[in-house]
């Protein structure tokens, strides 16, 4: 039975996370009565801040499944009581991250033409089917859980999920893939990229909560299993570091994109904040010490694993500003091999700054993924059943 302080403590989130999400529809409603004149996006940056807020929960939402598919596909008992919060994450991450990309592209009445007429040759076609694809079978992946008549299909339904959510993210991964006029798109590297950003993601997203949920119960997670998956987050944040250095060494590889990697990694041309965000918030912040607070023998425990759960999310944050924005304000090669200039802008780097409209919309859809999360935890029972160490002995 939960005491009158827990209850409180309950509806204060919810009104933090309803408050949140209120700020970010009333921001978007801004948008869209005044029109996205009042944004700091133009003709050349054409997905802003919003963007890097609604791909950041899309690929998490793909990684947070991750932990129930250790648990449930490839069967370590450490991982399974946590697959229902996992389950959860995923769909409210989800959810949070397209409300974001609906109300950010404007016209968001118009989705249900969206849903209903598909062209095939799309990406963005594709990527309606797949996340709502995702939706229904974390849902029916949830009911194997709770239901104990259907605990035998748990299973083959952790088994779909993890398919789908690796061609989820390699949808989304495509999206940029396919734009090939860009210099910083156009390569099949990315969709395993996504991939596997999507791990290191997820499973940060996944501790924080974790870690809130058991401060809540005022209970501390076995040292063990905080070790464990503390070593498993560093595995993925490595391997994704790697990954985005093939990622640009291919770029270097070839002559046409050496401006271009000029640009996003020495600031030259005026890529100056790129190149700050990608060395200093990706490499340092993002990657580089959380590695050192995961592995190095003298740190560890739960307040060093939390400190770098949140680096990588601010990493995250960092890199995907990167690639994003940077990768449409670098001007487009009309004419290779010519230099080019216009009344139009053409062959001149964009300008852009966020406004705070499009901040307060990003940081409701984070409030939605919250406020699911919260709710959820409370009417079912998403709390990991593990064997606790009260917070007064710990």
């Amino acid at each position: 039975m939960r005491s009158p302080q827990d209850i409180r403590k309950f509806w204060l989130m919810v009104a933090l996370g309803g408050a949140l999400t209120a700020v970010g529809l009333g921001a978007a409603h801004f948008m869209e009565l005044h029109g996205h004149i009042v944004t700091g996006m133009n003709n050349q940056v054409v997905w802003g801040l919003p963007h890097v807020f609604a791909i950041f929960m899309v690929v998490a939402a793909s990684g947070v499944l991750n932990v129930a598919s250790i648990g449930s596909v490839f069967g370590q008992p450490v991982y399974k009581p946590r697959a229902p919060l996992s389950g959860l994450l995923c769909l409210a991450l989800l959810a949070g991250g397209l409300m974001v990309l609906m109300l950010d592209l404007g016209r968001p009445e118009r989705v249900i033409v969206a849903a209903t007429h598909y062209n095939f040759k799309s990406v963005f076609a594709w990527n309606v089917i797949l996340y709502s694809g995702m939706s229904g079978i974390v849902i029916v992946y949830l009911w194997t859980m709770f239901e104990r008549r259907m605990n035998a299909w748990s299973k083959p339904a952790g088994l779909a999920a993890l398919v789908w959510r690796f061609v989820l993210t390699t949808g989304t991964g495509s999206i940029f893939a396919f734009l090939v006029a860009r210099p910083a798109y156009g390569t099949a590297l990315l969709a395993p990229l996504f991939i596997v950003l999507s791990f290191g993601w997820g499973l940060a997203a996944f501790l924080i909560v974790q870690s809130t949920m058991y401060a809540w119960e005022k209970q501390h997670l076995d040292a063990a299993v905080q070790r464990r998956m503390a070593r498993l987050l560093g595995t993925f944040i490595f391997a994704s570091l790697y990954l985005v250095a093939v990622y640009h060494l291919t770029n270097l590889y070839y002559a046409r994109q050496g401006a271009f990697e000029a640009f996003i990694l020495l600031g030259r041309g005026g890529g100056d904040l790129y190149a700050l965000l990608f060395w200093g918030g990706y490499v340092l912040l993002g990657s580089v010490l959380p590695l050192v607070l995961l592995f190095h023998p003298r740190l560890g425990g739960e307040r060093c694993t939390l400190a770098a759960t949140f680096l990588i999310v601010a990493g995250a944050f960092s890199w995907l500003y990167v690639f994003i924005i940077g990768g449409q304000a670098f001007p487009l090669d009309l004419l290779p091999g010519h230099e080019v200039s216009s009344s139009f802008g053409d062959g001149v780097v964009a300008v852009y700054r966020p406004s705070l409209p499009e901040l307060l919309l990003g940081i409701g859809g984070l409030g939605a993924a919250f406020l699911m999360t919260t709710i959820g935890v409370r009417v079912l029972d998403f709390m990991p059943q593990d064997d606790f160490v009260p917070a007064a002995k710990a």
